[in-house]
Order: structure tokens, then sequence, then C-alpha cells
């Protein structure tokens, strides 16, 4: 059969760039290789009557533009925003912690407790991330330059240098700092009290395997802060129903523009055929396109799906290299009952069980996590970061009960020594429940279910090669017109009409939507 597109990858990015395709009027269909739409972005039961977010877990990023002009909310979606944006635990005593949120002025007066030195530059620095946020927004939704790409490129790099010119000579110097340092010598410039720079560190490490002392670790907090929810800049939220909502929603908007799309339909192989692409499918089904969008991660289309005679022995070299390893270990808990946490006891309802929990006091304890993984391949005192989304949204859970989502690192894809996490998987959840049982001690004898998924899972279930969340690190030779590599930026290939539209691409990872809202452009440009 022939279409005028396919998209490889039923993701999220993959989804969006199939409605706009469709809404140009071309034949468009999605092929996605497991039974269910959304891929990482899905929301499913993991035991009897409890449902939760299989692997993303929280919104933020996705672009205003995507929601409305895609109408995601005439199609169901609701996203509400965390009362708090962070809860840190830091003792056994009550009120040793920090909560981080609830407007500025709560805000302050948390932080003063610790220091009032940082209470007083807070605003300061929300300013100064906000200044630099900006910039990037701006940058969001343009195509990078591709370097030797002509004169399209030099309008594209003219755009872009236009958006730094704008900007004051300091604000210049900031973006400068927070695209280079790290994440540690940021902080440090500008605060002195532990807990505060534990909860703004955890950002830089969010996907990231490196210590929050890395240089370029500050831009991967920044990565995480140019959201919005609801119209409120870096703000997180809860997409009810899970972070399906959303994938669901963009699909019903994909079928009523026209799009097919087929699940339980993995690729085999893709090979140029002319002034056609020919993409075969694992069932013996053979379809050609006119232009084909992958949403997969780059080094799996490139060094396992592009036909063998047709990759330029250079670039496989480069996507063999291409940088996949966020160390991320993902689990789902059921609960017969909420976290009773030492520093703030009870298992009643309250703000802090409804913001984002983070267990690593100090950005020493993740510079010890990440070095631990390094050598051992895991940590035996992970990173974690729990949401409890059945706090804001009953549907998720029995009545009394809740779902957990457990975000963990530092979990290497490669073990050392020949070892298997299919050998310690077990062995690294139990490791994490005990980090969250120490600051709750009610909360490992109220796991009533677990649903781990290690690095290896990840790969295996959701096609995230090395086990990478965004498809490629957030490393300065994997940003922007270098993402996944240069002369690769402008979503296009080196092959005549295959395109790429997933999170390998600018901007980078999260649940963004604008890969492939760019790429669309770019393909209907060629178009």
């Amino acid at each position: 059969m022939h279409y005028d597109a396919l998209i490889l990858g039923g993701g999220h990015n993959g989804l969006v760039c199939a409605c706009y395709l469709a809404r140009a009027g071309l034949k468009v269909r999605v092929l996605e290789r497991r039974s269910v739409l959304g891929g990482a972005a899905v929301t499913e039961e993991f035991a009897p009557g409890f449902r939760n977010s299989t692997a993303s877990y929280t919104v933020s990023l996705l672009h205003p533009k995507v929601i409305r002009e895609l109408k995601l909310v005439e199609h169901g979606l609701k996203i509400v925003e965390r009362p708090f944006s962070n809860f840190l635990p830091l003792g056994d005593g009550a009120g040793q912690c920090i909560r981080i949120g609830g407007g500025l002025t709560a805000t302050q007066a948390e932080v003063a407790r610790y220091s009032r030195c940082d209470a007083e530059r807070l605003p300061d620095y929300y300013a100064l991330l906000e200044r630099v946020a900006d910039a990037l927004r701006a940058m969001l939704l343009q195509t990078p330059p591709n370097v030797g790409g002509g004169i399209g490129a030099l309008l594209e790099a003219w755009k872009s240098a236009k958006v730094f010119k704008n900007l004051d000579l300091a604000t210049q110097r900031d973006v400068l700092d927070l695209f280079s340092l790290s994440a540690g010598d940021l902080l440090n410039r500008w605060f002195e009290s532990a807990p505060l720079k534990a909860c703004f560190g955890f950002d830089s490490i969010v996907g990231n395997f490196a210590s929050p002392y890395a240089p370029g670790s500050a831009y991967v907090l920044l990565h995480h802060v140019f959201g919005e929810v609801n119209g409120k800049s870096g703000v997180w939220g809860h997409a009810l129903g899970g972070m399906g909502a959303i994938t669901q929603a963009i699909a019903a908007e994909a079928r009523a523009l026209g799009a097919t799309l087929s699940t339980d339909c993995a690729v085999s192989r893709v090979r140029p055929l002319g002034k056609l692409i020919e993409v075969q499918l694992e069932n013996g089904e053979g379809l050609t396109a006119s232009r084909v969008a992958s949403n997969l991660n780059p080094k799996l289309l490139f060094t396992r799906l592009l036909d063998a005679n047709e990759r330029d022995p250079e670039l496989t070299k480069r996507f063999t290299d291409y940088q996949c390893e966020s160390a991320t270990l993902r689990m789902n808990v059921a609960l017969s009952e909420l976290p009773d946490f030492r520093c703030a006891p009870g298992t009643a309802l309250e703000a802090h069980h409804q913001s984002g929990i983070i267990l690593a006091p100090s950005l020493a304890y993740m510079e010890r996590a990440y070095v631990e993984a390094r050598e051992q391949g895991w940590t035996k005192q992970p990173i974690v970061e729990m949401l409890i989304p059945s706090t804001v949204d009953d549907s998720l859970a029995p009545k009394g009960q809740h779902v957990a989502s457990l975000f963990c690192q530092h979990f290497r894809y490669a073990l050392p020594d020949g070892r298997s996490w299919d050998d310690e998987r077990e062995a690294a959840a139990d490791a994490v429940i005990e980090v969250v049982n120490h600051a709750a001690p009610n909360f490992k004898a109220s796991v009533v279910a677990r649903q781990v998924h290690t690095p290896l899972d990840l790969e295996r279930k959701f096609g995230l090669v090395g086990g990478d969340i965004f498809h490629g690190k957030l490393s300065l030779n994997q940003l922007f017109s270098a993402r996944p590599l240069l002369g690769m930026g402008d979503y296009r290939t080196p092959v005549r009409g295959l395109y790429l539209c997933g999170s390998g691409t600018h901007p980078g990872g999260g649940v963004t939507g604008i890969p492939g809202h760019n790429a669309a452009r770019e393909m209907l440009r060629d178009l």
C-alpha cells in the first residue's frame, strides 16, 4: 500500500506529526510496534484496580500551541497543577524538611528556616531562570540552522541569532552559564544551604547519568523549567487519567483528521526505493511512502532499521557512538495508604503528598550515587522522586488506596562483569523501596503491588535505546543544530524523504510535542 507519509512510532511526537500532516491533506499512517498507542506516555493497569502512567509520569513541557491547535482540551485532556513543586524530607524529626512552592512568600519562609540569605536571593534566582527560559522558549518552535544547509540554513541561523542579539549583555552571560556550567557550580554561586541546592539540583540529573557537578548539567536543570501548566510558567502538573490521556487526545484528533493509526505494526526495515521509501513490517506487510518520519531513537533507525546497503559508514559510526544512557529505573507501586513521613507525620492527605517528593537530601548525596553507579552499575542509595497522582485523580486507584510513581537514578543500562538486569531487577527495586521507607517507615508495608522497569525493560518495552528516556543525552554535543548530529539538525536526514520527528531532535526529551510539530512543518515546506 502507498501513503503520502508514514510515521514510525506512535508515541506523542509521532502522533503530533501525523496530525499536522493529515491536517494539510496528506494520506498518513502511523505504525506503532506495541498494542497501545502513546509510546512512553501511556496509562495502563499494573495491578487489579490500580492504573498509572507507565513510564513518563508528569506534565509541564507539553507546548500550549500543540494543545490549542490539536484541540486536546476538546478531546478531554485536563491538567491540574501540583499545589507544591517539591517536598524534600531531610531528617527523622518533625519539621525536618523543606517545601518549595505554594507562592514565593511561602517558599521564602521555608527557605529562611535554613538560610535567610538564600531566602532573600530566591526572587533573583527565579528571575534568572525565567529570563533564560524565555530565550529558550523563543527558540523551541524554530528549526535549528543546519550545518552545510545552504540559504535556508542561513535564514534559520539569523532567526536564532536574533533571539540572543535582543538580550542584554547580562542575560547573554547568564545564557552562557546555564549552557556550560555544572548545576552544582551554578547553585553554589547563588545559595549556601544544602537542602535548597538539592531541591533545585535534582532537575539537573533527571534522566541524566551524570554528577550534578558535571559541566553542562545546568542546562538539564534549565530544560526542566521552560514549560508551563494552564498558562503558569515553570509549573508541573498531572494529566487526569494519567499521561495516556495526553496521547489518547492527540490520537483522537489524528483520527478526526483522517490519519490511520495502526498498532501491532513493528517495523523491520526501511529502504529507499527511487523517489519512494519502502517500509517492511515484521508481519510481512510492505508499505511505500513519498516521505517517512521516524519518531524512534535515531540510533535505532540508523544502526538497525535502515537497510544495511543504504548506510553511510561514517554516519553509522557516528550513531553507534551516539550517547544514549539516562540510567533511569521506573517503578509504579500500589499503596494501601499514604506514606507517613517522619518529618511530616500522618497518613491523612496533606499538600506534601501532592507534590514532587524528592528523596536525595544534598548534591553530595547525588554525587555519591553517580560515582557508585558508574563503578558498580547501580547505586544502593538511589535518588528517588515520588509522585502520588491518585491524590489529585481518584480514578487511578480503589477508594482509600493510592498509586505512586517512583522515578529513580542512577541505574546503568550495561552492568559490569556480565551481570544481567533480569537477575538484579528485584534487588534494585528493593533498594528504592528502602530509600522511601527510611523517610516514611510505613511505606514498605503499604506496598500491595509493584511494577518495575529497569533500563533494559524500558528498551524492550518502549524501544528506548539504552533505556534513555530522552532518545539521547542532553549534552552539549547533542543539542540544537547538533541534535542528533551536525548536518541533521533540521529534522531532515541524508536519505531523501526520510525525516526525524522524535525526542532525538531539537529541543530534546520530555512530553513536549515540539519535535513532531517542527518536523511536520519542514516536511510540508519540502512538499
